[in-house]
């Protein structure tokens, strides 16, 4: 392929918004365009990564024994009223819109496919002689995404390799389950990204096990905590820590202080000149679900949730313990505490509450302060079980508080706990009877008798895939990519397009280098040579030999890694064997 005869629009400038890397040199080699707040059009550099990320997925998951086929992008809603996830998925969720009565109002862009899928499970399997089977495609999402950022790592539009396993017990799930999880492992491998697996959060797609593939960089949006000496890895909506250890002061008695006005965890401590480790948080929560026909509160008293000052409410948690609640309003809190916001205490409150839920790190707290229960005042030298009950039908201790730098590993190794900012590149599940039981999707076991799907999904971003490998290989100059999913594997310079014997032997390498299976792009624009190596760094061929006019007088040509410095000066058929050699090794 001849660069005059190709497509790369190269820039010098980044997006005004473009605070990623992979953003910023994605547009600038070419890559991308938007069109529109997450919607982006890859344009022919780009468009070839992406075919060879999809390839070796296909690849793999074929190799693992999935079997792949297509689903429309447009879903009827009431397969999604079928499991309730038109609640779940808010506004993620997009649906066509149309007069009343439209076929449009009942229709929505699949954000992911487990409705669709599921469907077609009811429909065509009938027998425990026909499972298990695994059900994959690779196919454009939609969501909405209320604040796309950060290039393609948050979109509205994106292409996704969503696949399905159905099985008829536990053991075949874990086995399924196993069989993805080391797909997944071969094509981050193959795809060159240094991943991790961590223990992950199902979130709204359900199940009661979940690993994500994260790709460690400051690029990323979610956050892992890994401890440091690598025996525990979760996302931080699923990270654990190792139990506080629990004070053994001598309980005071509690009294009363006037704090005007600080109805902050920072303003009591700098009044006070305490700690917000030494503090109690109290947040009031309720349940926002109604009744279908009064429209009145299904359950009318609020929850209250305990954690400490310095520590943060984890709503995925939360939510596992006392389902979906949202913050009250400064109207229930006065109401149940008698106070304005920032004053709140747990004392006094059980009676007045559905339920008290206290995370196991306040149980251990001595002489705590807190809310008075009064506007503008606190209470010092508060104790748990001696100022508030934590044994009660009402209460439930329950870990509900986010990991914290510092904190030690679950696993007993004494190892500390980091945050790090991660992409997440893949997502595996074990959804269980979840989307079966709600669809009613059976198939008959060998005593004759119906049975739910045992199910697992497993999702991969390709958008994804190519950011993460451009957030972690780059360099000042631009992109480096892995050779797998580079979009060229070659780049040949011809230095001085005007010289028949460098444009011969140029051409001449280009072809021997295509006609061994190298995917090679010859750059034969007539631009100064500084002009054509800047833009061989930015887009990031991972093997490049120039041809001049200096160096074939001397019956050479350099050869040269883009990942590093060294030049090698060679023959022109040296050059090409050596060329085929390292995109042969650098495959693997």
């Amino acid at each position: 392929m001849l660069w005059t005869r190709y497509f790369v629009p190269t820039t010098k400038e980044s997006p005004k918004d473009a605070t990623a890397a992979s953003h910023q040199l994605m547009v600038r080699a070419g890559m991308i365009r938007q069109l529109a707040a997450g919607v982006y059009s890859y344009l022919p550099l780009g468009y070839r990564s992406l075919r060879k990320v999809e390839a070796i997925i296909r690849e793999e998951m074929n190799r693992a024994g999935a079997i792949e086929l297509h689903m429309p992008c447009m879903q009827p809603v009431e397969l999604w009223e079928e499991t309730g996830r038109t609640e779940t998925m808010g506004d993620v969720l997009l649906r066509l819109a149309g007069p009343k009565g439209d076929w449009r109002t009942q229709t929505c862009l699949g954000p992911t496919h487990e409705e669709n899928i599921t469907e077609i499970a009811r429909a065509f399997v009938q027998s425990y002689k026909q499972l298990p089977i695994n059900l994959y495609q690779i196919q454009t999402k939609f969501r909405g995404e209320a604040r796309p950022k950060s290039g393609v790592l948050r979109t509205r539009e994106f292409q996704m390799k969503d696949a399905y396993s159905f099985h008829r017990d536990k053991a075949s799930l874990d086995e399924g389950y196993q069989k993805m999880y080391d797909a997944y492992c071969r094509i981050f491998s193959r795809c060159g990204l240094p991943y991790i697996a961590v223990e992950a959060d199902s979130g709204p797609i359900g199940g009661d096990a979940s690993h994500e593939f994260m790709v460690l960089t400051d690029a990323g949006e979610d956050q892992v905590v890994l401890a440091e000496n690598k025996d525990y890895a979760a996302n931080l909506e699923r990270a654990t820590a190792a139990p506080l250890v629990a004070s053994t002061a001598e309980m005071k008695a509690m009294g009363e202080v006037h704090t005007p006005g600080k109805g902050t965890i920072a303003d009591v401590c700098g009044m006070l000149g305490t700690k917000p480790s030494d503090m109690i948080k109290t947040l009031i929560y309720v349940d926002p679900r109604k009744h279908e026909k009064t429209g009145a509160p299904l359950q009318p008293l609020p929850v209250v949730v305990l954690v400490r000052g310095d520590h943060e409410i984890n709503e995925a948690k939360l939510r596992k313990v006392a389902g979906g609640l949202e913050l009250a309003d400064e109207r229930v809190i006065q109401s149940l505490t008698g106070a304005v916001v920032g004053f709140a205490g747990p004392q006094g409150l059980l009676a007045k509450v559905a339920k008290m839920v206290i995370d196991p790190a306040v149980i251990g707290m001595r002489n705590a302060c807190t809310g008075a229960n009064k506007t503008d005042y606190h209470v010092t030298n508060l104790n748990p079980g001696r100022d508030f009950a934590v044994s009660d039908e009402k209460v439930v201790v329950a870990d509900v508080r986010n990991v914290v730098a510092g904190d030690k590993s679950p696993t007993g190794s004494g190892a500390t706990l980091g945050l790090h900012k991660a992409i997440e590149v893949g997502h595996v599940f074990k959804l269980g009877t979840k989307y079966s039981d709600a669809m009613k999707a059976t198939f008959l076991d060998q005593d004759g008798k119906p049975k739910s799907f045992i199910m697992g999904c497993y999702g991969i971003g390709l958008n994804r895939i190519m950011a993460a490998a451009i957030e972690a290989h780059h360099d000042e100059n631009g992109i480096v990519w892995p050779m797998a999913i580079a979009p060229f594997e070659v780049l040949v310079v011809a230095l001085d397009p005007r010289e028949a014997d460098v444009m011969a032997a140029a051409h001449k390498l280009h072809d021997e280098l295509a006609a061994a299976g190298v995917d090679v792009l010859m750059d034969d624009r007539d631009e100064r040579a500084g002009f054509k190596f800047k833009d061989a760094d930015l887009i990031g061929v991972p093997v490049r030999v120039t041809v001049g006019r200096k160096s074939l007088a001397e019956g050479v040509v350099e050869l040269k890694r883009r990942e590093g410095a060294e030049i090698i000066k060679l023959s022109p058929a040296e050059a090409a064997t050596q060329a085929i050699e390292m995109v042969r090794n650098m495959r693997k």
